[in-house]
């Protein structure tokens, strides 16, 4: 009879707790999320068009509905996910063509697409607000 040898002893798989957070982590975590919000928030985007395809009526209670504090943080944040996933999208699009992908840059680009993300939010709101559009 043949005798079996004793399994061979492999390296496990380094998990959660052996990673540290880093900021290109987390930033490829919010694009994804971002992309999941996207799409939820196309629908209320669809939902107000087919609205204002409807008639006054309708489309009055749908921005009534937009107008209310929850309905605007929901825009304010689908602003943010839009513009942040877009972000996203010109890092993944440099990285396409073989470029960025030295350490530095890519934290560069990282921490650009954080703030630039934020920035042109707030930028785009506080005009719109000052425009009286909101």
């Amino acid at each position: 009879m043949a005798h079996s040898k004793s399994p061979a002893a492999r390296p496990l798989s380094p998990h959660l707790q052996i990673y540290q957070p880093m900021l290109t982590m987390m930033l490829s975590i919010m694009h994804r999320l971002t992309g999941a919000a996207l799409y939820f928030g196309s629908l209320l985007l669809a939902w107000w068009l087919i609205a204002a395809a409807s008639g006054p009526e309708y489309f009055a209670l749908v921005n009534g509905y937009a107008g209310t504090l929850i309905g605007k943080l929901v825009l304010f944040g689908y602003t943010w996910a839009l513009i942040h996933h877009m972000f996203g999208g010109f890092r993944h699009f440099l990285w396409d063509t073989g470029r960025g992908f030295d350490l530095s840059m890519v934290e560069l680009m990282a921490r650009a697409s954080l703030i630039g993300s934020l920035g042109l939010t707030v930028a785009i709101w506080a005009i719109a607000l000052t425009a009286g559009a909101l």
